[in-house]
Formats: structure tokens, sequence, C-alpha cells
């Protein structure tokens, strides 16, 4: 297995890593208001390992995990699926579950369905697919009840199921558990790392330091829109480089903004 799952080129150190990366980004921008967000980042997104993204709020956690799913265009830079620019079929190989869960105004089963039903899969096997989702989200009992009545965390488990019902390569998780219990928590913590047992690439935005320990291989921090800090999530998180990982983790204000966009 690779060692590391991002390739950091101007931003920060680059950590080691073998074989072809999946997802790679190239000198990624974001411009939004005359702000410059993300910051020429450059990332290779490696088979089968989980990368931990963290910083203070506004650092461009989110928008990074969008820019990569090919949600929004960038503002210089490029976003390559196995070395060839994003398009739809580098698209329907990754999946994205956000912290507050989409959900379609349908039945759970009927959110599955649907889902299964856009990436064209034969009957035989989306049922089975369904069936293996709704046994992995023990909602089984709740397949036709409305799924935006479910409970927060019911409905986390139901976003995240759909999500790998999917089959991704990638998995992008932007701090799924953020307002869920510890007994939710747990619950999709279990169903991010069977994932990642079955080869699944896990790209997650947390601030919760106990989970970017417990689910995280690396770790990558974000600061104003740079990424300063990259390596083995348990060294960065005990022994950070930069004064901005520094700051975060021992819970001061770290007020050095990168200055604005470049020409």
């Amino acid at each position: 297995m690779p060692e590391a799952a991002f390739h950091m080129a101007a931003s920060a150190p680059p950590m080691a890593a073998d074989g072809p990366a999946l997802l790679s980004a190239r000198g990624l921008c974001f411009d939004a208001g005359g702000k410059r967000l993300i910051d020429g980042v450059d990332i290779d997104i490696r088979p089968g390992r989980r990368t931990v993204v963290m910083g203070a709020n506004g650092a461009g956690k989110s928008l990074l995990l969008r820019l990569l799913h090919g949600l929004i265009r960038p503002t210089a830079g490029e976003v390559l699926w196995q070395g060839r620019p994003l398009d739809r079929e580098g698209r329907l190989a990754q999946a994205m579950v956000f912290q507050r869960p989409v959900l379609l105004r349908r039945s759970v089963l009927a959110n599955l369905r649907f889902a299964l039903a856009v990436r064209g899969l034969p009957g035989p096997e989306r049922r089975a697919r369904e069936a293996e989702a709704m046994e992995r989200s023990r909602l089984g009992d709740l397949a036709n009840r409305p799924a935006r009545v479910l409970s927060g965390g019911e409905q986390q488990r139901l976003a995240v199921v759909r999500a790998l019902a999917c089959r991704p390569r990638v998995l992008f998780l932007d701090e799924p558990t953020a307002s869920l219990d510890p007994g939710s928590t747990h619950a999709i913590e279990q169903l991010v790392a069977e994932a990642h047992e079955s080869g699944v690439a896990i790209v997650l935005v947390t601030h919760d330091i106990g989970q970017a320990r417990r689910l995280g291989d690396d770790l990558v921090f974000l600061h104003g829109g740079r990424v300063v800090e990259t390596g083995p999530a348990s060294d960065v998180l005990d022994m950070p480089r930069s004064e901005a990982a520094r700051a975060w983790l021992q819970g001061r204000l770290y007020l050095d903004t990168p200055t604005g966009p470049k020409a």
C-alpha cells in the first residue's frame, strides 16, 4: 500500500508515495469576491489511503473537496482523474457526503433507488445493492419512511450508504459527524472503516482530533487556502511543524493570513 495519499509540490514538504494517483490537483486556485480562497494546491490522492483534511474555519477545506469532486470550476490549475482532465467518468468514480445530508423528498429506499438508477445499473444489480445498503445502514425497518423525517444520525447513515452503494473509488466526507451524538458518530465511522477495508480511498474533513486519529492515515492542514503542513496523521497531531497547525491544535487563534491573489 502507498505510504501517503498526497504529494505536495509547493505548499508543503512532499510525502513519499508510490504508484499512480487516482485524483490529482495541479496549481489549484479558486477566487471569489476578489479574494483567493484556494491558493496553488498540488495534490495526489492515491488508492486505499485515508486522508484527513483539517484547519481552522475558513481555511478552505470544504471548498477544496468541492473542487476535487468537480462541483465547482477552479479559477486556475486543473483537477485530473488518472492523469486526464476530470470528466463525467471520473466524477462517477467518486462520491461525496456533506455535513448536512442531501436527501430527496422520497422514502429511504427510493433515495437509494434513485442514486443507483442514475448510474444506469440494471434491475437485478440495483436491487442487490439496495438490499446490501439497507442491511449495512440498519435502516431496513424504515425503508418506506420519508427520508427527511429520520433523525440526524439516521439521515447521515443513509447518505453514507447511498454513496457507497455507487461503489466509488474515492469517497469525500465533509464533516459527516459534526452535529451527531457519539452513538451516531460511531455508526458513521464504522461505515467509513468498512469502505476503507474494501479499498476505497477516503478524504475526510473534520474538526475532531480524536476522529482524525481514529480514521486518518495522513493529515493535510490548510491555512488561508494553502497546504501548510502534511504528513502521517499521528505526526502532525503530536508534533506539528507549522505555527498555524500548532496554534490550532493548542486552541490558539492564528491570524497570520497569507496574502491575496497572485498575479
